[in-house]
């Protein structure tokens, strides 16, 4: 049966003319509608409206006691919250276990594993090192500073082993199953998700020359249609779910950079103490830090790819192999290594049933079935939902910098590569951390700190004061340029999403009006609820994306077969060889 040659002419109606020249007017409004009206919404003060007494034994996720609707955005966001965690459960480990099967088996399949995201004699642009460095510095390096120290740390106290009563928290024989969930959740699945969009994105521009945009993707089964109205809505959706992921990444990144300031002596007023002891971002701090942030990271977007945050993607990994290399010097290094090799080995052997299992609650309080419950959802789930929020941004950020390398070699660099970079750092730096507190070392200061404030405490603990000093100073320095990366770079995405997949920085007031939304995103939603009311915002995005990166990775499995059996009848592939423009 003979088969059509692909589509490789998508015409996504930008305006001519004006103050959105260049840009899908319908997908730039809305988004920018959109994430005003959250912003302005967080930014209100909390308030109740008085619907009348609540009905008896009323289970409302909005309704107290006295029968008054909060309208209070961290409030409702993390109500909806709840109830998709609880709903969606299945859907997310299910979804993520198909991203992580999908990237293996285009990388080890032969028809697609040479294929080339691009033409045949495409090369790539960038170097490894800086291809490397800037795929890791914009995919999760805030994330890794933050959490290499506390997610070790937390599930050394608690994980599923502890809640079943297979192991005892905060103990050696805890080690393990600390790493297990470790890795699992900042390994191949979180890389699979980001690696199935840049690879869907790239191989529809680069090998049929359709536009660097979310909707490219889905031509092999919508065709034309994405022209309109449900090409709209698809990029609609990525645009907001990448706001919404970048705000989570920049929130933990913001909360750690206010941490260090006041580590190395900037001031007390950075930061606020509750009733309950617990320290947390002050508002003046969180405005402060979001000014130097986003206006460095404005100015490195309106320089380009090219430029501005390829130097800072270098040095990134520069800052961050130093403070790793530092690790290995003057940390825990045998207990750190062993976590690694052991940690790895647990957590391949753990893959088949972990990245499958679900636990739901039994709905009784307190037991063991409702801690397992809540315990993959505060977590695993939410991590799933985190990843696939980040997943637009970071998609076409890879498929940007990935021109001219073949699928095989795609997905080891941007699956197995940046995993093992997360397991080291994690291993060393955490290993670290768990090994000061288990030989009484440190004395409760690492545990007992914040989660922002971990990694700081550890150099305290380890080093005199000066030293300890200096170290924080270099961690503050690279997670502000790991901040201003992760920004500049969404920036730049959500401007070529918006402007139907041009990739020219041409929208100087549309790059400061993103950076300027990000900023009040991150601060609005910190202030109105905490890093909760991000958590929530994020996972309420991200599920309508999760679909589209579904549909994104069975559009890819057909075009690739496609386009097996256009070769072996002779029909043009690549948009090079293509005179015409047929239907699919």
């Amino acid at each position: 049966m003979a088969i059509e040659p692909p589509i490789t002419d998508l015409d996504i109606p930008t305006a001519d003319s004006g103050f959105y020249k260049g840009f899908t007017k319908i997908v730039a409004l809305t988004g920018k509608f959109l994430v005003a009206v959250l912003i302005i919404w967080a930014l209100l003060p909390a308030a109740s409206l008085t619907f009348g007494p609540a009905a008896e034994g009323s289970t409302s996720l909005f309704i107290d006691a006295d029968g008054n609707v909060s309208a209070a955005a961290g409030v409702v966001l993390g109500g909806i919250n709840s109830l998709i965690l609880a709903t969606f459960n299945y859907w997310y480990v299910y979804v993520m276990a198909f991203f992580v099967i999908l990237c293996i088996i285009l990388a080890l399949w032969p028809a697609s594993g040479r294929l080339k995201m691009g033409l045949d004699d495409d090369k790539p642009e960038f170097t490894n090192f800086s291809w490397f460095s800037m795929m890791f510095g914009a995919g999760i390096g805030i994330g890794m500073l933050t959490f290499a120290t506390a997610e070790p740390m937390y599930h050394w106290g608690s994980n599923p082993s502890t809640i079943q009563g297979i192991t005892e928290g905060s103990t050696a024989g805890n080690v393990r199953d600390a790493y297990i969930w470790s890795f699992t959740h900042w390994g191949l699945a979180a890389w699979a998700s980001y690696a199935i969009v840049g690879l869907a994105l790239g191989y529809f521009a680069y090998r049929r020359s359709l536009p660097l945009t979310i909707r490219s993707a889905l031509v092999p089964i919508f065709g034309k249609s994405m022209e309109g109205g449900l090409g709209h809505a698809v990029d609609i959706v990525a645009v907001v779910a990448t706001v919404l992921g970048v705000s989570q990444t920049l929130g933990f990144g913001v909360e750690q950079f206010i941490s260090g300031l006041t580590r190395i002596g900037v001031g007390d007023w950075l930061q606020q103490t509750a009733e309950d002891g617990s320290v947390s971002a002050s508002t003046a701090g969180i405005i402060v830090a979001l000014m130097v942030i986003m206006g460095a990271s404005t100015l490195s977007a309106l320089s380009g790819v090219g430029k501005g945050i390829k130097w800072l993607s270098n040095i990134n990994m520069g800052l961050s192999f130093f403070i790793l290399l530092f690790f290995l010097a003057f940390g825990s290094t045998f207990f750190g290594l062993q976590a690694l090799v052991v940690g790895i080995f647990d957590y391949l052997i753990s893959i088949p049933g972990n990245i499958f299992t679900v636990w739901v609650s039994d709905g009784v309080d307190g037991s063991e079935a409702a801690g397992l419950a809540g315990w993959q959802g505060g977590w695993t789930i939410f991590y799933w939902a985190w990843w696939i929020a980040f997943a637009p941004f970071v998609g076409v950020f890879l498929a940007r910098i990935s021109k001219g390398r073949t699928v095989r070699e795609y997905v080891l660099g941007a699956m197995i590569v940046p995993a093992i970079m997360c397991f080291t750092w994690f291993a060393i730096v955490g290993g670290t951390a768990i090994d000061l507190e288990l030989n009484g070392g440190a004395g409760g200061a690492i545990q007992d700190a914040g989660q922002s404030d971990q990694l700081f405490a550890m150099l305290a603990v380890m080093l005199s004061d000066n030293l300890a000093w200096i170290m924080s100073v270099i961690v503050v320095i690279l997670l502000l340029t790991y901040l201003v990366t992760s920004a500049d770079s969404a920036v730049l995405i959500i401007n070529t999403i918006n402007a139907a997949g041009d990739e020219g920085p041409k929208a100087r007031p549309h790059i400061i009006f993103w950076g300027a939304a990000l900023a009040l995103v991150v601060g609005g939603l910190i202030i109105a609820g905490g890093l909760g009311a991000i958590q929530a915002a994020m996972v309420i995005g991200a599920l309508p994306f999760s679909l589209v990166m579904v549909l994104m990775g069975l559009a890819l499995i057909k075009a690739i077969i496609n386009d097996s059996r256009r070769e072996k009848q002779g029909v043009a592939t690549t948009h090079d060889e293509i005179d015409t423009v047929p239907a699919e």
